[in-house]
């Protein structure tokens, strides 16, 4: 069996908690290990870091984990420990990596890497520098949904692709009748919130990998909720977007438009939805299920206003079968991590698409603000 030890940073939040901690690596250690290709268990080692000492406490006791530390910089420099992993915010993660990476560790992170992409490529420029294993977590190309969408495109079904339309969000509580589903520092311009920043950073790795590299970005931003309340019940002002409406055109000519909000209220089948049409069939796919309509069994409408509409058209879709078994996509992400770092295994996912996502994300914002179409330029 081979031991491989990781620093986990920010497993106190939500995302970094359940995802990565809970659902990724808790679970590849209860699996008894990940198999490698030679036969042997890797066995995960997580030593779980954060500022508050309490809170980790009751995870690592919660979960069995034997190694929990307010000090990061002591372990950093345990050199039995070689992957660190950031979930914390946004603002802090490029000086974390930075600190990760000279000393010695392979780092993986979620996204963004960045709030600007001057700081994201000197991370980028670091990491190749010191020749060290790096990557940013990709997870919703890993959903069952959005891999079902590769599938029917692969086998040709959509005949050429035309467009592709995507519906994020849900109703985020304002947090004065009920708690807030996500944390307030979302709504804070100072505290590196906004649904721009973090929204177009998967929008940029879902277009680019399933359907054509972003060419240029058209983005308006709203912030419709403007005072919110916080954890402690104290009111305060709600001053980042949280809602973005943004068209994108694609290498190919294939146009996406993608709505993101957490102002929204969902009447659709997920909290995530993607529309693809193409010339032989169509296909919608949420975070797990996928429904196709072919060009041979498209129903006809007329447009008639006078008269109650006859097609149920929910109905004239068929959804794609679930014939494979997926698992959970941060695991199945985690998991090709593990390999490339201890066996060289293929790996798409490296810190550069995290810089590509903050540069999609900057130029959203700048479009939103100059009111205009921005070409996505070429990175090196």
């Amino acid at each position: 069996m081979q031991r491989l030890g990781i620093i986990m940073h920010g497993v106190t939040g939500r995302m970094g908690y359940n995802q990565h901690l809970v659902r990724s690596i808790l679970a590849i250690r209860d699996q008894g290990g990940l198999t490698l290709k030679n036969g042997e268990k890797l066995m995960v080692d997580p030593i779980i870091v954060g500022r508050n000492g309490a809170k980790i406490e009751e995870i690592a006791k919660k979960h069995r984990i034997e190694r929990y530390t307010t000090d990061l910089d002591a372990a950093l420099a345990n050199p039995d420990d070689t992957i660190f992993f950031d979930a914390g915010t946004t603002q802090m993660r490029g000086s974390l990596l930075t600190k990760a990476i000279r000393a010695g560790k392979h780092v993986y992170c979620e996204k963004p890497i960045s709030d600007s992409v001057e700081e994201a490529l000197e991370v980028v420029r670091l990491a190749e520098k010191a020749g060290i294993k790096h990557g940013v977590v990709q997870d919703k190309l890993f959903l069952p949904g959005l891999r079902k969408l590769a599938m029917l495109r692969d086998s040709g079904f959509f005949g050429k692709i035309l467009s592709v339309r995507g519906e994020f969000g849900y109703w985020v509580f304002e947090g004065d009748w009920q708690p807030a589903q996500r944390p307030s520092w979302n709504y804070r311009v100072n505290d590196g919130g906004g649904i721009i920043l973090d929204m177009l950073c998967h929008w940029r790795y879902v277009l680019d990998n399933l359907f054509g590299p972003v060419k240029s970005v058209s983005c308006l931003g709203a912030t419709h909720i403007p005072q919110r309340v916080d954890e402690q019940g104290n009111a305060y002002k709600a001053d980042a977007d949280d809602a973005a409406y943004a068209t994108f055109e694609l290498e190919g000519g294939v146009i996406a438009q993608i709505n993101s909000s957490w102002a929204v209220r969902v009447r659709r089948d997920d909290l995530v939805t993607f529309q693809v049409d193409g010339t032989h069939g169509s296909a919608v796919a949420g975070l797990t299920k996928c429904f196709i309509q072919p060009r041979t069994a498209t129903p006809k409408p007329v447009w008639n206003p006078d008269q109650p509409q006859t097609i149920d058209f929910y109905k004239t879709w068929q959804e794609v079968p679930d014939n494979i078994a997926y698992d959970n996509g941060f695991k199945a992400q985690w998991e090709m991590f593990l390999r490339h770092v201890v066996e060289g295994g293929p790996w798409p996912y490296g810190l550069m698409e995290g810089v590509k996502g903050v540069q999609l994300a900057e130029l959203g914002l700048k479009s939103w603000k100059e009111r205009r179409w921005l070409d996505v330029p070429a990175l090196s």
